[in-house]
């Protein structure tokens, strides 16, 4: 028996596959992408979803008008669905058309009209299945018909048809839907033309069955949205809105047949989970082909992909590079993508290492195993990762993390020289660098204002310095010495943190959003910060709720908050300081209620103009007025840091382009043969064991055998 045992673990050790490989052998040279995912999405509906984790699946079924760039920086649109980037017309009160340079004080409409490019078809789906006679096959279910159905794959037949533009137009007016709940459907209604209208109309069918619902809505019209012909549609928006054409690139415009939403809204199919936010349907390079969110979900190919093919340009140095290697190729050039759910981020960090993840982020606690700083400071991989032939690509996010001062406040607020001193005083002294290291293993970028890198209007180099906390030496921006921020404190009647007019230390209420002993010591660096100055720092800690509540009534004195871009434009991130946005008399997003005359008037011009010189020198002044008054401590821009194995290509990372997953590309032989090299079973603890098994068993066999043969005598 141990004989057969050993002879046995050598035939396994022979295999093709480790003996660990989660996936079977016969996808192991395939086309595929693998990946994960740590918690399941709650809509794949486009009229719905809002939150990345939705949109990482979204981004490759469905496909709205237009898209990114994949490699052009700033950020670019280029069309997707649509055959060119539209360009608005405006008119006037009248009716009459305006120049493309009109003030936008005379512009009343602004009309968008998109093209749709023919030829598109959607995914083979059962909506869209017919009979001999041309009647929808499953349009009119019984409850009969739906016996031994409970998932769409259960339905033997599909179709398809070609994409047209009432598809557009039909999922603009799901956005108005108030069943639906879209998360945008309040800030359309004050853009396009019309959208308030329909709402309330549709409200009156709230209550109607979802059939009922989805006629009501097929049949009503959206006054500013309208069908030209069977390839083009137009919107009209209110006045001028030129950022407006970034929301044509979000799944909120993705085309939606009707026929999806008739045979979803059908009797039964809710009680089977077989409904649009578990079952999309799109024109997009995948289909959703299985949806196990407690265990994996799968992309496929979809068959019915009309094409498109990879960038033939990119910025300075791409094609040396090699990101530019495939350009021109069709896409997609995998087949399909596998995610697999994993709450926990040491199983999917150890796979990654097997080879069994293609790409994994990095988690606080494998940090270190995976990336070291280099003497400039620069994060380098590890000599391990280094040797596993691992990429490490980086990426500023288009967000900011700031610290904010209450403008509101009597004490660090308004547009005294004594307060804005005081500001530009803590600017200097609180060392987001420092934090940068201790709290985000160096993830992030030390922000000189409000707009991210890879934003337009955005500086780089000497130029984009705030002069007020860095200067620049030696080819880089290093921020001013404590002394001179101590310097300022005594211009503003704080001497070593003294107020000379009461003789009393400094005291500064910091709101923080606190709940656990995690927290201590970020809030213990940031009192160190003020205390550097001799400014005492009282920390008053508590939930979310209760810190936007005191937002909303503007109680606080300072306090930590930030920012992600909707769509890549300076506008998004300058609002944040315009004073008709203030969070307290506005209800806006303007935190700090920062308000300045001359910032608001240019931010009103400058939010409609198209990108250029003028833009950009509105821009800068913008900025300057910003970073004088110092409302925020502009602290960082995170960095998001992503690991690729040598097999995996064209993993570029674009932080505003959600549909990337078409670029990707698997050398997977080369895959298969480091997942065996990496995952070799140590068989000697196996033979070392059967040989002490063999020691042990052997004599007692020979003496059992002797004695069966001297009885046998």
């Amino acid at each position: 028996m141990p004989v057969l045992v050993l002879v046995m673990l050598s035939v396994a050790g022979c295999g093709e596959s480790a003996w660990n490989d989660p996936y079977p052998a016969s996808d192991a040279e395939s086309k595929t992408v693998y990946s994960s995912f740590n918690e399941r999405p709650k809509h794949l509906d486009p009229a719905r979803s809002y939150s990345s984790n939705e949109v990482a699946f979204l981004g490759q079924i469905y496909e709205p008008p237009l898209q990114y760039h994949f490699l052009l920086r700033p950020y670019r649109l280029i069309p997707l669905a649509a055959i060119e980037v539209p360009v608005p017309r405006y008119y006037d009160a009248a009716g009459d058309p305006l120049p493309a340079d009109a003030p936008a004080t005379d512009i009343a409409r602004s009309d968008y009209l998109i093209q749709v490019r023919p030829g598109i078809r959607f995914q083979p789906h059962p909506a869209f299945a017919r009979d001999a006679e041309g009647r929808f096959r499953y349009h009119a279910l019984s409850e009969t018909d739906l016996r031994g159905v409970n998932r769409l794959n259960d339905f033997p037949e599909v179709g398809s048809r070609e994409l047209i533009a009432e598809d557009f137009v039909h999922q603009i007016k799901r956005l108005a839907a108030p069943w639906l709940h879209s998360p945008i459907a309040g800030v359309m209604r004050r853009h396009i033309i019309g959208f308030q209208g329909l709402s309330e109309r549709l409200a009156e069918a709230e209550e109607k069955g979802a059939l009922e619902r989805v006629e009501h809505l097929r049949h009503a019209r959206l006054a500013g949205v309208e069908v030209v012909d069977r390839y083009s549609f137009r919107i009209g928006v209110k006045g001028k809105y030129p950022q407006f054409i970034y929301w044509l690139a979000m799944p909120f415009f993705a085309p939606m047949p009707w026929e999806a939403d008739v045979f979803y809204a059908q009797p039964g199919m809710r009680e089977r989970n077989i409904i649009l936010d578990w079952y999309p349907v799109g024109t997009g390079p995948f289909m959703l082909s299985e949806n196990n969110p407690n265990l994996r979900m799968v992309l496929m190919r979809n068959p019915n992909f009309h094409g498109e093919r990879y960038p033939t340009e990119g910025m300075p140095g791409d094609r040396e590079s090699g990101i530019l290697a495939d350009a021109g190729r069709p896409l997609p050039f995998i087949d399909r993508a596998i995610y697999s759910l994993e709450k926990e981020s040491i199983p999917r960090w150890n796979k990654f290492l097997q080879g069994y993840y293609d790409s994994s982020g990095i988690s606080s606690d494998a940090f270190d195993q995976a990336v070291q700083v280099d003497a400039e400071g620069e994060p380098i991989l590890t000599q391990s990762m280094r040797e596993q032939g691992v990429s490490l690509l980086t990426s500023v996010e288009p967000s900011i993390f700031y610290l904010g001062f209450n403008m509101l406040d009597p004490v660090v607020g308004g547009d005294s020289q004594r307060a804005r001193l005081l500001r530009r005083a803590i600017s200097i002294a609180v060392d987001f660098e420092e934090f940068i290291s201790i709290f985000v293993n160096g993830r992030g970028l030390a922000a000189q204002g409000p707009i991210p890198p890879g934003i337009f209007g955005h500086r780089e180099g000497e130029a984009g310095i705030n002069p007020f906390v860095y200067e620049w030496r030696g080819g880089r921006a290093v921020r001013r010495g404590l002394e001179e921020a101590r310097t300022l404190m005594r211009q503003a009647g704080y001497p070593d943190g003294i107020d000379r007019d009461t003789g009393r230390a400094l005291t500064i209420n910091y709101e923080a959003v606190a709940t656990g002993p995690d927290d201590r010591a970020r809030l213990n660096w940031i009192r160190k910060q003020f205390a550097k100055l001799g400014i005492e720092l009282v920390i008053r800690s508590t939930d979310y709720n209760r810190f936007q509540e005191k937002m909303r009534k503007g109680t606080g004195q300072v306090f930590m908050w930030g920012w992600n871009a909707d769509y890549p434009d300076p506008e998004n991130f300058l609002f944040l300081l315009y004073g008709p946005n203030g969070k307290v008399e506005h209800l806006g997003e303007n935190a700090a209620n920062y308000a300045n005359p001359e910032f608001d008037r240019l931010y009103d011009e400058m939010k409609y103009l198209d990108d250029g010189p003028q833009r950009q020198a509105m821009i800068d002044r913008l900025v300057e007025i910003a970073r004088t008054d110092a409302p925020w401590v502009w602290g960082f821009h995170p960095k998001a840091f992503s690991l690729h194995h040598q097999w995996l290509f064209n993993a570029h990372p674009n932080q505003m382009a959600k549909n990337t997953l078409k670029y990707r590309r698997v050398d997977a032989k080369r895959r298969q043969r480091l997942r065996r090299e990496w995952n070799r079973p140590v068989l000697w603890p196996l033979w070392a064991g059967a040989g002490l098994l063999l020691l042990v068993i052997l004599p007692a066999w020979w003496s059992v055998r002797r004695r069966e043969g001297s009885r046998a005598l």
